[in-house]
């Protein structure tokens, strides 16, 4: 099953480049997924194509129409099309891995990439939106965001990693961020590279990568820490 992708924007052309190399490029071009792009401003209707009024009750900036982004939407995802609508917002709730492995186990989704000041709130509510943050920052639009949202589930699809184990030892699969890494040459300006990885003993490293995982968690990140104590893991 393939994978699909629409993404509705003001700025299509953005989605020619990232998504195009490396194993989202190629997995594209061997049909795992496919990516259309949807440039908004083809469903405006007056003759200067707007998108986007001033906010109702003042302020500053514009809003995004309802009228418009839901013509965009009912053409690009009409009624019984099972995939999800998404909302690149700062105000939506954070993306985690969790959420990417049900998007990729899924047939696709649509995604909406802000403008502005943002959408106006009747066609979020109308259309069930489903809200979504990659971090506590803002962008000047949510086209780097749809990316990163595509990037990391497109990663997830069948046969695009060549190394499966690969991306259930990685940060967050279990919980915990990744442990360190290390290669050739042994030494690099006088470091060494941990005995324990170049001793051949299986279990010990697999020990030592978790017990950094865990060091490297609770130092960076207590939340996750937090929330990995209750399920049985860590010991401070």
């Amino acid at each position: 099953m393939t994978f699909r992708a629409t993404v509705l924007t003001l700025y299509p052309e953005m989605f020619s480049g990232p998504l195009d190399i490396s194993l989202a490029g190629r997995a594209r071009e061997a049909g795992t997924w496919s990516l259309e792009t949807v440039q908004i401003r083809d469903f405006a209707t007056d003759k200067h194509r707007s998108v986007d009024d001033t906010p109702a009750g003042g302020g500053a900036g514009m809003v995004m129409r309802a009228d418009v982004l839901a013509r965009a939407l009912d053409h690009s995802a009409p009624p019984g099309d099972p995939r999800p609508r998404l909302l690149m917002s700062p105000r939506g709730r954070p993306l985690t891995q969790a959420r990417v492995r049900e998007l990729a186990a899924g047939p696709g989704a649509v995604i909406l990439c802000g403008r502005f000041e943002g959408i106006d709130q009747r066609l979020i509510d109308a259309r069930g939106l489903e809200e979504i943050s990659i971090g506590d920052y803002i962008l000047s639009g949510g086209e780097p965001a749809a990316m990163v949202l595509l990037d990391a589930v497109v990663r997830l699809l069948p046969g695009v990693m060549g190394n499966v184990v690969s991306g259930e030892e990685e940060s967050f699969e279990s919980g915990l961020l990744e442990h360190p890494h290390y290669t050739r040459p042994k030494e690099f300006e006088g470091r060494e590279i941990p005995e324990v990885l170049t001793s051949g003993n299986h279990a010990k490293i697999a020990a030592w990568r978790h017990e950094q995982a865990e060091r490297l968690t609770a130092e960076r990140r207590p939340d996750l820490w937090q929330a990995y104590r209750p399920r049985g893991g860590g010991k401070a």
